[in-house]
């Protein structure tokens, strides 16, 4: 039976231990980046002086328009479409009225230096303990997945599965993680499919160590491919849609360019990971993550030792549930508003089906078993969803400290003046900044479109250039921001964040250097 999984799963070659130097540096963990990057935002608080701009929300129960003042006061106005034009707000009404636009709008030209805010030693652990409780929803729906993980793995149906799955694409290896990238590239650009996709690491994982491929193979096909997708997104309503609301046009605006970017983009990086891929699958101690390798094995490397006919109908069915699972959950995205408390009750759903149908009869493991499985599933993925909790500390020292609109505020500054291909790569440069500070795209969507949307009337380009500008320049940051969620990624495949540097750093290039050049002259081109 061992002979037979041996020759279904391909072996990869051996590798001389001595190839490799030991490294004379041990890069930090997640969770010791994040901690000294949190330390770095509390120091911040001291130096860099506070402000805040006003923001206004619609309050769906009185039917009014909430504006914020940076005191803190707040006054109720007239939701309609003459109050936000003597605001200076060009945002149709009905974005605010239909629920499009949920979070807090900065309003143009009303800036303000408060007093400073700074953050001690003694706040700094409060802060990580709110962006925890903050980010409860997501930690959840994690706990939640690796719960589902648990119980499919103590069915069995993950290494029969695994063994007839290499058996099928012998040869042809790649073709699988060109279809899983081609396919995060389009749910990225159509819907930014970015947080959930973390969800896919534990099918992937086993499948590409199996191929002879290594953990930057896995988050190049997941993380790195959804992102190539949101950078460049077409109608995503979390970023494109979203962003050209708050910014006064509409997302069919621009929308060819887009398009154009996102094919290109997504032909150089496929080509990009091919070459990586074949690397990798030629000589093991190419990889950049290869001193990890050994950690890497132990969490996801599923032992050989069950045979292709071990796959009975029982496993069988274990493995549609789990596959289903996240195609339920694509849907219920796109199509039913879900979001990650919907997303979990599913996860936990399908579990419980799982459950039974792994712990009973005679060939299933019992009750005992199965619920201890769930509760091992859920326990292995407890670091990844604090890495995510704690990013979020920093973001709100930033805010409570009263130095994000500071920030905002001398990015709109250091654009005004220039004019034409230089104001727009200047631009880039801005929300790349920016992206570190405020990692969420429809956050920083809502937050800079009012104040940097009017300054493209004055340079004499439309505002879906500008849109466009906040989207290449956010997501080249994101995928190196330790705010983002590129840590919660790295800590579950352990790998270190200098390896996926390595990887990752041409395509930063290549999105910074591509997109000036492409807005640069459509700035000549439409040019008003």
């Amino acid at each position: 039976m061992a002979e037979a999984a041996a020759a279904a799963i391909e072996t990869p070659p051996k590798v001389d231990e001595g190839k490799k130097k030991k490294k004379k540096f041990s890069f930090p963990s997640a969770f010791t980046i994040l901690f000294a990057v949190t330390l770095i935002a509390a120091v911040c608080t001291w130096f860099v002086p506070a402000g805040q701009y006003s923001s206004l929300m619609y309050n769906a129960e009185s039917g009014t328009l909430e504006m914020t003042s940076p005191e803190g006061d707040v006054q109720e106005l007239d939701a309609t479409q003459e109050t936000l034009d003597s605001l200076g707000v060009s945002i149709d009404i009905n974005q605010f009225t239909s629920g499009a636009i949920t979070k807090a709008v900065s309003i143009p030209g009303t800036y303000e230096s408060l007093d400073q805010k700074p953050y001690s030693l003694a706040d700094v652990p409060y802060a990580m303990v709110y962006g925890v409780v903050d980010s409860i929803d997501v930690m959840v729906f994690i706990l939640c997945l690796g719960g589902l993980i648990g119980v499919v793995k103590a069915t069995g149906a993950f290494e029969s599965g695994l063994a007839q799955l290499t058996k099928k694409t012998k040869g042809r290896e790649f073709l699988l993680v060109f279809g899983v990238s081609a396919f995060m590239i389009f749910g990225g650009t159509m819907c930014g499919l970015e947080e959930e996709a973390v969800a896919f690491y534990p099918i992937l994982a086993p499948v590409f160590l199996a191929l002879g491929y290594d953990s930057i193979v896995v988050v190049g096909a997941v993380f790195m491919a959804s992102s190539v997708g949101t950078t460049f997104s077409t109608v995503n309503p979390f970023s494109a849609v979203i962003a050209s609301n708050a910014a006064g046009t509409v997302f069919t605006e621009g929308l060819d360019v887009r398009l154009f970017c996102l094919i290109v983009a997504s032909i150089v990086y496929l080509f990009y990971l091919h070459w990586y891929s074949k690397k990798v699958k030629q000589d093991p101690t190419f990889s950049y993550s290869y001193e990890d390798r050994e950690e890497f094995e132990a969490q996801w490397k599923i032992e050989g030792d069950t045979n292709v006919a071990d796959f009975d109908a029982r496993r069988k069915i274990v493995l549609v549930i789990f596959v289903a699972a996240f195609l339920i959950m694509i849907y219920g995205v796109m199509s039913l508003g879900w979001w990650f408390p919907q997303m979990a009750a599913e996860f936990l759903t399908l579990s419980i089906i799982v459950m039974f149908i792994g712990g009973m009869g005679k060939k299933g493991i019992g009750e005992t078993k199965m619920v201890d499985a769930y509760s091992d599933g859920a326990s292995s993925l407890v670091p990844v969803s604090l890495i995510i909790g704690l990013a979020r500390g920093v973001n709100y020292i930033l805010n409570t400290g009263l130095i994000s609109g500071t920030m905002l505020n001398a990015a709109s500054n250091f654009v005004n003046g220039m004019s034409g291909p230089i104001f727009i790569v200047g631009l880039m440069f801005v929300f790349f900044l920016l992206g570190f500070v405020i990692p969420s795209s429809s956050g920083l969507a809502v937050l800079s479109m009012p104040i940097f949307a009017p300054l493209a009337d004055t340079v004499g380009i439309p505002r879906w250039i500008i849109v466009a500008a906040y989207q290449f320049g956010q997501y080249a940051m994101l995928y190196i921001a330790p705010t983002g969620l590129i840590m919660a990624t790295l800590q579950m495949l352990h790998m270190k964040m200098s390896d996926w540097f390595k990887f990752v750093w041409p395509m930063m290039v290549f999105t910074f250097v591509f997109g000036a050049i492409v807005l640069s002259v459509c700035t000549v081109v439409f040019h008003v």
